[in-house]
């Protein structure tokens, strides 16, 4: 008799890896972009319930660093900027991968990301490494020719430098002080893959905060705890993340310090965020190549600078990968009575999930349907609830606990009797009765600041 098959754990983890991605596609998080025409290469567009997580994962960030503090404000800067500010931040010149192509299958790496000298696909020869430039180009106006050429931004804080006097005076805010953007950047990776970890079109989440030159080092470490915080905060395990503080050989050129917050992802450890100190490079810089002066005066101690600036900068598409992965609990034989091989549920934080509530009818009869789109009319009003009436009761609340919906609400023939529903902890599975004009009560309390 044959052994059985050893298993080693990264097999498992990417099984469960493939697993994720499986259940995002069935359950509407994530699909993969112009599917029906092969797909585009590392492109993801969000499905009903993805859309619904992710701006929650961007309403979270923006709560925790603009909403509920006094030192930081908001900007939403243009995708497409004059081309000379990539040329003033170092983008058109050095923003570049080392890139060789198999001289027998045809495929292309970076080289840096290769173990050897021989193609890791076919074996075949590699030749010598060139430089990339990761910057996607297109033209603005009727005329392509070099005079109009610019670019798809590769980072958002360019956006909030070149606006930093701007804010300054409009806002009247004074160092330290910062300026957090949500936006879309674009490059044009070589080598992608692992999901929506590295894509070619992704969000950032990014805050530019600006210092007196002798504070860099406290408001660094300051956000470096601030940050991993609020990972934690929202539910992912602390032995899940980790601080990586940057050799010197791998700083950024601007960068006088940087440490990487990383997930555990099944494919390894992987940054969701880092935390640099990029000194005042790119308002030097900026202020060098646009002729304008960007310096601070401080009135109170009557001198001026150039601020320093710290910058925490995550990707919201890493995050919502990061938050699902770690919510994500598969259990063999299920958890209700009749079992099942695997039930998966989503543990999302409530102030993350999707769906909050999912209200279900037991029956299509009885006066049911109509009692539930009642509630259902009363909740939506208050968050984003779900209404569903096909199949057996079972599978709708597996269907809720796939895409991380923390209560469902279901009415039966007691609700007409007495008025109540029976409301299920998607966790504990704990079921009890509440009235039905007690449930906005009831959510709020469990809910919190949802």
């Amino acid at each position: 008799m044959s052994k059985p098959e050893k298993v080693d754990s990264r097999s498992r983890d990417q099984q469960k890896m493939e697993r994720i991605v499986s259940l995002s596609k069935r359950r509407g998080v994530i699909y993969p972009s112009s599917e029906i025409y092969g797909g585009a290469g590392s492109v993801w567009d969000y499905g009903p319930v993805g859309v619904l997580l992710k701006n929650n994962v961007k309403q979270a960030w923006w709560r925790a660093v603009v909403q509920q503090r006094d030192d930081t404000v908001g900007l939403d800067a243009a995708i497409l900027m004059h081309p000379r500010v990539w040329e003033a931040s170092g983008h058109v010149s050095g923003f570049t991968d080392p890139l060789v192509d198999c001289l027998q299958c045809k495929q292309r790496f970076r080289a840096d990301d290769l173990a050897g000298d021989r193609c890791p696909a076919c074996g075949g020869e590699l030749t010598e490494a060139r430089a990339f430039n990761l910057m996607f180009k297109t033209f603005m106006g009727p005329v392509e020719n070099e005079a109009a050429v610019t670019y798809l931004r590769p980072e958002t804080c360019q956006g909030v430098f070149v606006n930093f006097k701007n804010v300054l005076v409009s806002s009247r805010k004074k160092p330290p002080f910062g300026i957090a953007q949500i936006g879309k950047s674009f490059r044009n990776e070589i080598t992608t893959g692992n999901f929506t970890f590295r894509s070619r079109e992704f969000e950032q989440y990014e805050i530019e905060y600006f210092v007196p030159p002798e504070q860099a080092d406290q408001w660094f470490e300051y956000w470096v705890e601030e940050r991993l915080k609020w990972y934690t905060d929202l539910g992912i395990a602390a032995d899940r993340l980790r601080l990586r503080p940057h050799r010197e050989d791998e700083l950024a050129h601007y960068a006088s310090r940087c440490t990487d917050i990383e997930y555990g992802f099944p494919f390894g450890w992987s940054e969701l965020e880092g935390i640099a100190n990029r000194q005042d490079f790119d308002l030097r810089q900026h202020q060098e190549h646009s002729g304008k002066d960007l310096t601070y005066f401080d009135e109170a101690e009557k001198r001026r600078y150039l601020p320093h600036v710290i910058e925490p900068s995550g990707g919201v598409d890493r995050s919502v990968l990061a938050f699902v992965v770690d919510a994500y609990e598969e259990i063999p034989g299920g958890r209700g009575s009749a079992g099942a091989e695997v039930e998966s549920v989503l543990r999302l934080h409530p102030r993350l999930a999707p769906i909050k509530a999912a209200v279900l009818p037991l029956v299509r009869r009885d006066g049911m349907p109509d009692r539930a789109h009642a509630i259902y009319d009363d909740l939506r009003r208050h968050w984003f609830v779900e209404y569903d009436e096909g199949g057996s009761i079972g599978r709708r609340y597996r269907r809720q606990d796939e895409i991380g919906t923390p209560f469902c609400m279901t009415i039966d023939s007691q609700t007409a009797e007495d008025g109540t529903v029976t409301v299920r902890d998607r966790d504990t599975m704990e079921q009890i009765r509440v009235s039905a004009d007690k449930l906005v009560e009831f959510l709020r309390d469990k809910l919190g600041e949802c």
